[in-house]
């Protein structure tokens, strides 16, 4: 049994009052064009919701593009029914039978727009949901917590039946936030950090370092599969990919105590600010979490961050590792984070890293490395950029070298 529509949902930016109608046809906008290879589909927007027929177009390959679109909280397939009694029994008994898992509780609610119909509300109630038990006999009937809440729409010119909800990406559509460079490792954070900027209508880029040839091909290629795996969410992701080694390298020659992992990381943030400014992007986004390693306790925050003028945007600050894997499963970058190929985040690393790193010390050394203020402008200069549009990869012309 295959629906022949579908009942889409928006989520918090119904709340956004009168900026409500511009967030929401920019979340439709982006459901016709993810949907654009089916071109028989119907619109039909409400307050709140969006019905979508079908038209013939398969269910199975909507399904799985639909639960990618920023601002769409969820779905429901549903199924037409004739504007009759009987119809509407059957058409709810075929549906419970059909579900992908057979509960042991249900309800019915029926939402009756069309008051010319025969019954209300109350009856038609008890009339489907009396006709459901008697077709399936060990189901039972629970008001207060059901397994499965079997919905009936009685329209003013047709009836709808659901009982599936089946949850999307949620928050508000892509690039309704502004736009911000995301600090891309080949970690589990970052990538998780960059979907839930997106999901908060960011437009992103992204940068990542490598120092060839201390990190491999192999390394490189691990972030350019994440930001196509992020690319898969929204249109596009530009990937700038910084050569780090000389930066890197320099620094560890002239220091190699326990700031070393500040000044490297004031460093990154330098160049992800230069060439954050550069693209005309407003924020930094950082996949960092409040102790979770050296760099991260709140003294270190405090003297890396302060190297930056732009806004530092950190989403996994206060979150435990495991919800941090588990959204990283369900976005689908944690089989490729874990691959066994280290960035250069990895390197050189003193044995025993500052926790709390003094601010004055970190900028008397950095005083100190003349050779810094050069080789972070070249690493600018020199930056490879790639676009990644629909799993495809695309090097974008320097435009400072002509």
């Amino acid at each position: 049994m295959k629906p022949d529509c579908l009942i889409l949902r928006f989520g918090e930016l119904t709340l956004k009052g009168k900026n409500r109608k511009r967030f929401e046809r920019s979340v439709i906008a982006q459901i016709r064009k993810i949907l654009g290879a089916f071109p028989d589909l119907r619109y039909i927007p409400e307050f709140g919701r969006v019905y979508v027929e079908l038209g013939g177009a398969p269910y199975e390959e909507a399904s799985a593009a639909l639960q990618r679109v920023f601002g769409l909280a969820s779905f429901s397939p549903a199924y037409h029914a004739a504007m009759e009694v009987e119809a509407i029994k059957e058409t709810a008994l075929r549906l419970m039978r059909h579900l992908p898992k057979q509960p042991a509780t249900f309800k019915v609610t029926v939402r009756r727009v069309n008051k010319s119909f025969p019954l209300d509300s109350q009856q038609m109630n008890y009339a489907v949901g009396g006709y459901v038990l008697e077709g399936m006999p060990g189901l039972k009937v629970d008001v207060r917590q059901p397994e499965t809440e079997l919905r009936v729409e009685i329209r003013e010119d047709q009836v709808l039946l659901y009982a599936e909800v089946i949850e999307c990406a949620g928050g508000f559509p892509a690039g309704t936030s502004g736009k911000a460079l995301l600090m891309l490792s080949g970690g589990i954070d970052s990538p998780v950090a960059g979907w839930l900027g997106m999901r908060k209508g960011l437009t992103l880029e992204a940068v990542h370092f490598h120092s060839y040839p201390y990190t491999s091909e192999r390394a490189k290629d691990k972030v350019l599969e994440l930001a196509h795996q992020l690319a898969g969410y929204t249109d596009s992701i530009r990937l700038h990919l910084v050569p780090f080694t000389d930066v890197q390298t320099s620094i560890h020659r002239f220091y190699k105590d326990n700031l070393l992992v500040t000044l490297i990381r004031r460093a990154m943030y330098r160049i992800a600010e230069g060439i954050a400014e550069r693209e005309g992007l407003s924020a930094l986004l950082t996949g960092e979490s409040l102790g979770q390693v050296a760099s991260q306790t709140l003294p270190s925050l405090n003297a890396i961050g302060r190297v930056v003028s732009l806004p530092i945007l950190q989403p996994l600050m206060m979150m435990d590792k495991q919800e941090i894997i588990r959204i990283a499963e369900r976005i689908g970058t944690f089989p490729i984070s874990i691959l066994p190929y280290e960035d250069c985040c990895s390197l050189f690393l003193p044995p025993s890293p500052s926790t709390n790193p003094n601010l004055n010390m970190v900028e008397r050394l950095e005083g100190s490395m003349d050779f810094l203020p050069d080789l972070i402008r070249k690493a600018v200069e020199q930056t490879e950029t790639i676009e990644i549009v629909h799993g495809q990869l695309n090097k974008v012309p320097d435009p400072h070298f002509f």
